[in-house]
């Protein structure tokens, strides 16, 4: 009965996300197979005795721990001889005090102390023998881990204040579509150096709360050796970067977060791990395989990192665990997860196009990894039914955003990557002038129907050096010398009025939600380049220059107001919850895009000259007002709307037996109308 009821569970499963997408169809036996083994993995993790939530409570039994009078420290290390715990206590020297000892088959070593054996800020490490060789190791479940700032070497350190955290708000729910604030920490001060929790939490929250976003993303949390790395290159998965702060300022910012309305997601790095040995994971126990792939297939060729083996019991248990750590621990509401196509495909989706299904069912997708992501997905909304997901894949893979019970994978959302894509390519290759108005619409409405995307003209990828911010290419070397208020220069006046179309054209077309890096909302001026050898260790490009914003002798803060503006008729006027966009009319020659969502209208005029004192759109009659527009001189336009915001503009029968509705639209200006309740717009 068990066995029927299960297949017939699949089956509906099944025929539910070929009925999302039909052209899934012609892979029913591989969607089923891969059904079945997410099915398989689940029950062989949990024995079918236990939730997949208790499952992943590793860093509960692994690490080091304090239960009942003393301190319990285990460690999974199968190819090991010996393990010592050694500390500044033991003059950094083996002890037989500090030995562990093997309690299994499974490779699991064990510690037990005394209270007073160990103390508060107390720093650690291990050191490791195998046969034929020996080195020191950050605990793989270390919750903090800290730099010598003269020697610069890492070591674990005991983390037990007097009182725990007094946590005073609850997690956030978000009862809206994510507007997503993307942010550093180390590098949102004005200063040149390393950014703190606490100075995050003082000068930068408000300025999000005030732009109007709904959700804080928080990048490079997890510890990272290499600063340079933008916190992609992770050591200890369980260890918030401490070059920011405690772990109480760290709580401290998400508490502070809650209480100002703001979910919290942090980036969650899985799909790959530093080389690093004495601060990573790599060799751990001698062995270079006992997280990671063996030989070739252990290594990333792109990223010099290494590659975990998700069909590993104790991988699984590792990572699974480490997501419950972050929302137990932190509190955080839900995950962005970094680099899943690398996950995905053997080939990590180098030099691959992704132009067939084929690219999605073939030898090359790790579904040792497919398994992974549904089953964290399963985990996380076990934990906490609102929390929220979102996918890094260029891939375009389906069924990554839809949901379980549908037979997706559960992510809540997956990026729209190729908007900002395009958008590059636009700024970098082509006149605008000759921007296609076709091949532009397309691309900022490409998307899945069965799941939900999230939208953006550019995020911290495009800001990095060897790449430039949407702003650079627009503007370019005039942004250090010509963004006076009182200075008509005409290439910067191109470059902002085409960056406020840009970002409205972007958010009015996302499918169900909307991300900016900060500093972008403003047009920050410089590129990220974080101290390396190559710039002699400058923090000059690693940092925010809050000021230009406020500064009312030059023109960022026009942007500012733009973006908090455009953001707040999103809000107000419920837009991503109206997910169908219909298209009024797209015109090349006159660099023309209309169309309607809910209860606006929105019109782009991107032609560099041509303005239209009368130009017809096909509208149902009724009467409209003008709601935002960005020529306004409130947001560094020309103003040249000005007259026409006290106009109620109506629609009426003009010919061709159909309603028109006749609007003034400048160059190079986005227009916004509120139209009255009725049929959508067709």
């Amino acid at each position: 009965m068990k066995s029927n009821h299960r297949h017939t569970a699949e089956k509906d499963l099944l025929n539910a996300l070929i009925d999302g997408d039909p052209l899934l169809a012609p892979y029913r036996n591989v969607l089923k197979r891969r059904l079945e083994k997410i099915r398989e993995t689940r029950q062989r993790l949990t024995g079918g005795e236990m939730s997949l939530e208790t499952f992943a409570a590793g860093h509960e039994y692994y690490g080091l721990n304090f239960r009942g009078d003393g301190w319990i420290f285990r460690e999974w290390a199968p190819n090991a001889t010996a393990v010592f715990l050694v500390s500044d206590r033991t003059k950094w020297r083996e002890s037989s005090t500090f030995a562990l000892e093997r309690i299994n088959s499974n490779g699991d070593w064990e510690l037990k102390l005394a209270a007073d054996a160990l103390q508060h800020l107390d720093l650690y490490r291990l050191r490791i023998h195998w046969p034929g060789g020996a080195g020191d190791r950050i605990p793989a479940y270390a919750r903090r881990v800290v730099q010598d700032p003269q020697t610069k070497i890492f070591n674990a350190q005991v983390w037990r204040p007097p009182a725990p955290y007094p946590w005073r708000h609850d997690s956030q729910s978000l009862e809206e579509p994510p507007l997503i604030y993307e942010a550093h920490i180390g590098m949102a001060t004005a200063a040149e150096s390393i950014g703190s929790y606490d100075e995050f939490r003082r000068d930068v929250l408000p300025r999000i709360v005030k732009a109007g976003y709904n959700t804080l993303q928080i990048m490079a949390l997890q510890e990272h050796p290499y600063y340079a790395s933008f916190g992609y290159q992770v050591s200890s998965f369980f260890a918030a970067s401490s070059r920011f702060g405690t772990p109480e300022s760290l709580k401290a910012l998400v508490d502070a977060a809650h209480a100002a309305g703001l979910c919290v997601i942090m980036d969650l790095i899985h799909s790959h791990a530093v080389s690093n040995e004495v601060e990573g994971l790599s060799r751990f126990d001698g062995t270079p395989y006992q997280y990671f792939h063996e030989g070739p297939r252990g290594y990333h060729p792109a990223w010099n990192s290494r590659c975990f083996d998700y069909g590993k019991h104790q991988v699984l248990h590792f990572l699974l665990s480490n997501c419950r750590f972050w929302m137990d621990e932190y509190r955080v509401d839900g995950f962005r997860f970094d680099g899943i196509t690398s996950m995905l495909y053997h080939h990590h989706g180098l030099g691959n196009a992704f132009t067939s299904y084929d690219d999605y069912f073939g030898d090359a997708v790790d579904e040792d990894a497919l398994v992974y992501l549904a089953l964290c997905n399963r985990l996380i909304h076990r934990l906490r039914p609102a929390a929220v997901t979102v996918a890094e894949d260029v891939s375009g893979m389906p069924g990554l955003a839809v949901p379980e019970q549908k037979g997706g994978i559960g992510f809540d959302y997956r990026f729209a990557m190729g908007v900002p894509d395009n958008w590059i390519r636009l700024t970098k290759d082509v006149r605008d002038e000759d921007w296609p108005m076709a091949a532009l619409w397309h691309e900022l409405t490409n998307r899945r129907r069965d799941e939900k995307t999230i939208s953006y003209a550019e995020s911290h990828d495009q800001a990095l050096v060897g790449d430039q911010t949407l702003i650079f290419r627009l503007i370019g070397t005039a942004m250090y010398d010509k963004m006076n208020a009182d200075n008509p220069d005409p290439g910067v006046d191109r470059g902002i009025a085409l960056h406020k179309m840009i970002r409205l054209i972007t958010l009015a077309t996302a499918g169900h939600g909307y991300l900016n890096f900060m500093g972008n909302e403003f047009g920050h001026p410089e590129w990220i380049d974080f101290p390396r050898e190559g710039n002699a260790w400058s923090y000059k490009y690693a940092r925010r220059q809050w000021h230009l914003a406020g500064d009312a002798g030059l023109k960022y803060r026009f942007l500012a107001r733009f973006d908090r503006d455009m953001l707040r008729l999103a809000r107000t006027r419920r837009l991503l919850q109206s997910e169908a966009v219909h298209l009024l009319k797209e015109h090349n020659d006159d660099k023309m895009i209309a169309f309607s969502r809910g209860t606006l209208v929105f019109i782009f005029n991107f032609h560099p000259q041509d303005s239209f004192p009368d130009y017809a759109l096909p509208a149902p009659p009724g009467r409209y007002r003008l709601v935002l527009e960005s020529d306004a001189s409130c947001y560094g336009g020309h103003d040249r709307l000005k007259p026409a915001r006290e106009i109620v503009f109506e629609s009426r029968r003009r010919g061709r037996n159909r309603d028109e509705l006749m609007v003034y639209l400048p160059s190079r200006t986005a227009v916004v109308l509120s139209r009255p309740a009725g049929p959508h717009l067709s």
